[in-house]
């Protein structure tokens, strides 16, 4: 029996060669609700805007790490400082200093999260955007997604060998075609996550919090294989 050369895109009759595409799409529960925070501040001096950013920005990160375990990450992003120009009479004036300070709150326990976003919400010159609902890097879906697409490669390759009333013999080559997406599904059911509104009670004179609904995440793998079939009879 000759086996064709390795690089070749084509089997031979002693050893034909089969091309296939596995593919797995699986909905799953989001892992993490990251919070994008924009802490802003005005004041006539750039000493005053300064100081008042500083101490809104202390109060949001201070809230937001009360909530302990609940709270995977905390960073804090661009800081700005700028001056207000005057539009009206001679020359250029600052009229007032606006700043700005972001920070990112990602969070793993989604019944802390409609409470914590109602809450940074309700704070002076606070803005609140979010939740984005993510899997985590290391998540097993991925895994998942790329066994079930090699499964799914193998099976269809044994699904044309059957029809040629044969069998695989060897692999030849197996490539991701693509990598790991996680992707909202928008309208689709929570599923097993218990809501935010079922966190401990805010204090008292604290808003409602938001009854916030996880987004299930769309995960998919690609594969394509390669193998070898023992001649068939034809």
């Amino acid at each position: 029996m000759t086996t064709p050369p390795a690089d070749a895109p084509y089997g031979t009759p002693d050893a034909p060669r089969i091309a296939v595409r596995g593919e797995a799409h699986l909905e799953v529960d989001p892992e993490a609700a990251h919070l994008r925070i924009t802490v802003t501040a005005r004041g006539r001096d750039r000493r005053t805007a300064l100081d008042d950013l500083t101490r809104r920005n202390a109060t949001v990160l201070d809230l937001v790490k009360s909530y302990g375990d609940a709270v995977a990450h905390l960073e804090t992003g661009a800081l700005s400082l700028t001056p207000e120009l005057t539009r009206h009479g001679r020359g250029e004036r600052v009229h007032a200093y606006h700043g700005a300070v972001r920070v990112h709150a990602e969070l793993s326990d989604f019944t802390a999260l409609g409470e914590l976003a109602t809450r940074l919400a309700d704070l002076d010159l606070t803005q609140v955007h979010g939740p984005r609902w993510t899997l985590r890097t290391d998540s097993p879906a991925y895994r998942r997604a790329r066994q079930q697409a090699v499964h799914a490669a193998v099976q269809r390759a044994r699904e044309y060998a059957e029809a040629l009333g044969t069998t695989l013999a060897a692999l030849v080559e197996l490539a991701d075609i693509g990598a790991d997406e996680a992707r909202p599904v928008r309208g689709a059911p929570a599923g097993g996550w218990r809501r935010a509104s079922a966190a401990a009670p805010a204090e008292e004179g604290a808003p409602a919090p938001l009854d916030l609904e996880p987004q299930r995440q769309h995960v998919h793998a690609a594969v394509n294989a390669r193998f070898t079939l023992v001649p068939p009879t034809l």
